[in-house]
């Protein structure tokens, strides 16, 4: 099927070539000052949390490309967030800046709280560590001394990759990677993750087997599941299965963070807060230990500078049933807002099913549209005051 000029420009806008994008979109911005293009109108919806191709995106999307479909969507306000680096902020800025979209940006990576060593915050059988955010970056280029600190984030987490594929190539064998040629091809800048491992061991069993009879039991033997069902060669099923198999807790190529893994939340506050960001509490939904102390887990947080909340919303309730989770969500947004603590949500986009923006319209989300665009309001307004 013929494709038009426009998708070609749209999906030129997730090559890895940065010209190549930004050509695409000042293409796409002149057929859509000239009518060729129509977007549709601002609404009071939200998605300032978005992972980018910069650490992975689901879709593949590239900073410009967020920021394009954002515009198309009517989103009142946009994220991104990579895990680890800020490569992508300064283009999504730029993107913005000519689409008239208002933009924020930040990072997200794990950290050791002390004080919650015994107990599991929000990365599950993992007591200690947390998923932790910095938002409202002014931009993206950093000081010397900032961009060492930032470097050991990226360092960590690429010697971590390189350490679990030792283990997996073990159990996979004769399905082996190479993490130089297998898995930083698919990164345009070479900030890997899980989610590329897996795709690449995908690709690799494809090719080691000479049939799709040979790769569904390969996996079958490998994964201990059905394998026909699992969107053979590297659909999002068989992607998942190969990680909870394989790099989540349990899993063989699975190593039990300590102390020692991450750096603590009052450093990784300290780096945000020298950007220029704002350090944020993220939260999962309020059932682990961690989670349902609340007030302790805030004080804590609170004490080294975070002064914002991180929320996926759709990991909170489920459509037309009235349960903990919900009731958890709830609560949050309350205790939040009488800490006076800005509230960003959005939907991450890097896992197989995520959405490009929360079902705001649903009976459960409906009522906190106005809280969650007011946190948007502020994280945009902080992150105007560029540097």
């Amino acid at each position: 099927m013929k494709i038009s000029l426009i998708e070609c420009l749209e999906k030129q806008l997730d090559s890895f070539n940065l010209k190549e994008r930004q050509a695409a979109l000042g293409m796409l911005w002149e057929k859509a000052q000239t009518g060729d293009i129509e977007f549709s109108p601002t609404t009071s919806f939200v998605n300032l949390h978005c992972h980018t191709f910069f650490s992975y995106n689901t879709y593949g999307y590239s900073p410009s490309k967020f920021a394009w479909l954002a515009k198309k969507s009517g989103l009142a306000a946009a994220g991104v967030v990579d895990f680890d680096v800020l490569d992508g902020v300064d283009e999504f800025f730029a993107a913005a800046g000519m689409l008239g979209l208002k933009a924020c940006a930040g990072i997200e990576s794990r950290v050791f709280v002390p004080e919650f060593a015994a107990r599991v915050i929000n990365s599950p059988g993992e007591p200690g560590i947390s998923y932790h955010m910095g938002v409202g970056f002014p931009k993206g280029t950093l000081s010397a001394s900032l961009k060492k600190f930032q470097m050991g984030l990226f360092n960590a987490a690429q010697q971590r990759n390189r350490e679990l594929i030792g283990r997996v190539n073990t159990y996979l064998s004769p399905v082996e990677i190479d993490y130089e040629k297998n898995v930083l091809p698919l990164t345009p800048a070479g900030n890997a993750t899980e989610r590329h491992i897996c795709l690449a061991y995908a690709r690799k069993a494809q090719q080691h087997c000479k049939d799709t009879a040979a790769l569904v039991q390969f996996w079958m033997q490998k994964l201990g599941a059905d394998a026909a069902g699992l969107e053979l060669p590297d659909g999002a099923k068989i992607l998942n299965a190969i990680r909870a198999k394989t790099m989540k807790r349990g899993g063989v190529g699975y190593v039990q963070p300590d102390g020692g893994s991450f750096p603590t939340m009052a450093e990784m506050n300290k780096f945000i807060l020298e950007t220029g960001g704002i350090p944020a509490i993220t939260w999962l939904d309020g059932t682990s230990d961690g989670e349902k102390a609340i007030e302790e887990l805030f004080d804590v947080a609170m004490s080294t500078g975070a002064a914002a909340l991180n929320i996926i919303p759709d990991r909170n309730y489920t459509p037309g049933v009235k349960d903990e989770k919900l009731a958890n969500l709830y609560a949050v947004v309350e205790f939040a807002q009488k800490r006076r603590l800005p509230i960003v949500v959005g939907t991450e986009m890097n896992s197989p099913g995520n959405k490009f923006v929360d079902a705001f319209d649903t009976a459960e989300l409906k009522p906190l549209v106005p809280i969650f665009l007011e946190g948007a309001e502020a994280v945009y307004a902080h992150s105007q005051k560029r540097v």
